[in-house]
């Protein structure tokens, strides 16, 4: 009776541990399966950067070439629009980093009055569809008879940013111990001080998170620039009109290199947090 039962036992035993290890294998499978569907298109954009077309249109391979890195300012409209998204997004990063910082710090660390509203507006502009955000700062713009152009552009990018930086830096503010800013000043640290040397370093990780999520986000824009352009020209929106003519393949080389710096930075942003772990 009881080697029956014993026996019973273990055949079950072993039926769940097949089950488990082909749901983990199945598993598995499926997730490497999404990764690479995702990063399907950048892969063909990777390669056709390399295509020595000899038309309009770079949708056909016709042969590896590195020619179009030696040629990518070779355009001058696509070169001002992509140091134009750059330099926007290197300013967004900045100013929505500094501003989202102090926001998240104050509404993880403090109460006070009006507390719940401001988290509120936090989210909604998250939340928002963007084109009620490209529309509203349009409305604004043009009621107080502000000029669109790139400064429009950096203030719109910097509004829709700034969300994204404080949610980011108030869920790790909420985490912080007090006792440590608490011991500094015991030991005669100031305010600035304690900020510097206790405060930042311990939010730091997701303050670059934060400022890095919104260097992508501005780089990647396309509706809020379009509302607040004029006559101003970004990357992305130099690429949508240029998709009637064809598209050279200095734009997949572009992209490539802005892919790349990106993965260098988001790399180097998860070493310095494991460093600091």
């Amino acid at each position: 009776m009881n080697a029956a039962l014993s026996g019973t036992v273990t055949a079950r035993a072993g039926q769940r541990r097949r089950s488990g290890l082909f749901g983990g294998r199945l598993l598995t499978v499926y997730t490497w399966v999404v990764i690479g569907w995702l990063c399907l298109p950048i892969a063909v954009m990777i390669v056709f950067g390399f295509n020595n077309t000899h038309g309009r249109f770079n949708n056909t391979w016709q042969g590896f070439t590195l020619k179009w890195y030696g040629e990518l300012f070779a355009i001058g409209d696509l070169t001002t629009a992509l140091l134009n998204s750059i330099t926007i997004a290197l300013l967004t990063m900045v100013i929505a980093g500094a501003l989202g910082t102090l926001i998240g710090l104050a509404l993880g660390r403090y109460r006070f009055r009006g507390q719940g509203s401001m988290n509120l507006v936090m989210f909604a502009a998250i939340s928002a569809p963007e084109i009620v955000m490209g529309a509203s700062l349009l409305s604004l713009f043009v009621n107080l008879g502000v000029p669109l152009g790139y400064w429009t552009i950096l203030a719109a990018h910097v509004m829709f940013s700034l969300s994204f930086v404080a949610v980011t830096v108030r869920a790790r503010a909420m985490t912080l111990d007090p006792s440590l800013e608490e011991a500094a000043r015991d030991l005669g640290a100031g305010a600035w001080s304690t900020f510097r040397l206790v405060t930042l370093p311990m939010i730091f990780p997701a303050v670059m998170a934060g400022s890095l999520l919104a260097f992508a986000l501005s780089v990647d824009d396309f509706i809020i620039t379009s509302f607040n352009a004029g006559g101003e020209t970004t990357f992305p929106l130099w690429i949508w009109g240029a998709t009637r003519v064809g598209l050279p393949p200095q734009v997949n080389v572009m992209g490539t290199l802005i892919f790349m710096v990106g993965m260098m930075l988001a790399t180097l942003n998860a070493l310095l947090a494991r460093r600091r772990a």
